[in-house]
């Protein structure tokens, strides 16, 4: 056998035993940077490239393997230059990176380039006088492991994905589970609620509890974050309150342990507004606190309109409170009363201009003596012809009630 010829067997023996390291490495599903390591040495020391930069698109183009060049080369090579190459190409004398690289050897799946890979000093007279591009097995072994590595990526973002949605399916059981099963629809009482969800699992509640014969408690709240987080919060907030509601109706005991439980829960980036009543019939008084939220509406016999304001700030942001301020209102007649999340009135038409609070209070005034579930019909049709096909920005909770007095 020639020199030449036993120089290209080496040279073969070589290159097989490197695809099967590199292959065998990939079939081991080992991470992706233990793939890059064997990938430069496997060159380095066995192909006897001499320099090599390796770059792959993540979200922006990252150096993952180099060797021969100095690493300043690689920080301030201008890649875009190169991102329209569909197959090997000798590089430009012109180009800036002439000095440093013969060639750039693009890396493609499915026409989407995923990494450039710049080669210098590889000699051809290694391949014995074959016809065979130098090029040609480093263009096979980078594809092979770029490929693989993409597949890793795709794979890891569908299992991502699969947990993901499983997270938000259990978010939104959760959420869905802290509405009433039933709220009361009587010829003296009724509540009526509707939730209207932006996002697959959004923030906000509403409740009703029946304390006792007399009195009752209607909540409405919007926690700041969403998701899977706002999902556990929310449920740990409902936990907490019907607790409390059970041992006492002092609003402002209820409203100081809330916010304690909340700001010691261990997610700081997480608030609620809340606003919370009860009433009693016997003694015609509405307790209420209003934590932060939108003010709701309340509408007396005669029509006239209240916004129920006192109360403190948001819950979770400062322990203790800095300060609070519970509310009675007198009410010895029939009342309505709307409450709402601020998906209603930050809705928005073409135009960007809200639904607002001032629209609210209108079409509350103009509903009259109807049914609260009416109400909410009413309004929800306001503001989807308002808002012109636009999307909703947040979600949108409506809770209505309609108390009348046993004559």
């Amino acid at each position: 056998m020639s020199q030449d010829n036993q120089i290209a067997a080496n040279l073969k023996e070589l290159e097989l035993n490197s695809l099967l390291e590199v292959t065998e490495a990939i079939n081991n599903n080992l991470p992706e940077s233990s793939l890059y390591k064997i990938y430069h040495f496997t060159l380095l020391a066995n192909l006897k490239v001499k320099k090599l930069a390796l770059f792959v698109m993540e979200e922006s183009w990252e150096s993952k393997v180099s060797f021969g060049v100095k690493p300043e080369v690689c920080e301030q090579m201008e890649l875009s230059a190169f991102e329209s190459l569909k197959q090997t190409s000798a590089i430009d004398r012109n180009s800036e990176v002439s000095e440093d690289f013969e060639y750039v050897i693009p890396v493609l799946h499915k026409n989407r380039l995923l990494a450039l890979v710049f080669i210098a000093d590889v000699s051809s007279s290694n391949h014995g006088g074959s016809s065979k591009s130098p090029t040609t097995f480093l263009e096979a072994i980078t594809n092979i492991l770029i490929v693989a590595i993409e597949n890793k990526k795709l794979a890891r973002k569908q299992l991502e994905q699969e947990a993901l949605t499983r997270e938000l399916e259990i978010a939104k059981q959760v959420q869905l589970n802290l509405f009433p099963k039933s709220l009361p629809n009587t010829e003296l009482l009724e509540v009526a609620a509707v939730y209207q969800p932006h996002h697959n699992v959004g923030g906000d509640y509403y409740d009703y509890v029946s304390i006792n014969p007399h009195e009752f408690m209607v909540c409405i709240a919007d926690v700041s974050g969403k998701g899977v987080p706002a999902a556990l919060m929310m449920s740990n907030f409902q936990a907490s309150l019907r607790t409390l509601v059970r041992q006492t109706t002092d609003l402002d005991r209820i409203v100081q342990e809330l916010n304690y439980q909340l700001v010691h829960s261990g997610n700081s980036d997480i608030f609620i507004t809340f606003f919370v009543a009860f009433y009693n019939r016997k003694s015609g008084v509405l307790n209420y606190a209003n934590c932060g939220h939108n003010p709701p509406i309340l509408v007396d016999d005669e029509g006239r309109l209240s916004l129920l304001e006192k109360g403190t700030t948001v819950l979770g942001m400062f322990d203790p409170l800095p300060f609070i301020e519970t509310a009675q209102v007198q009410i010895l007649s029939d009342f309505q009363l709307f409450a709402y999340t601020d998906g209603l009135t930050e809705a928005e038409n073409l135009a960007e201009e809200e639904f607002g609070e001032t629209r609210v209070q209108e079409r509350v005034g103009a509903h009259g003596k109807g049914s609260a579930a009416s109400l909410n019909r009413q309004m929800l049709a306001s503001v989807e012809q308002f808002r012109e096909g636009k999307p909703y920005r947040d979600d949108i909770t409506l809770l209505s009630v309609y108390l009348k007095h046993d004559r």
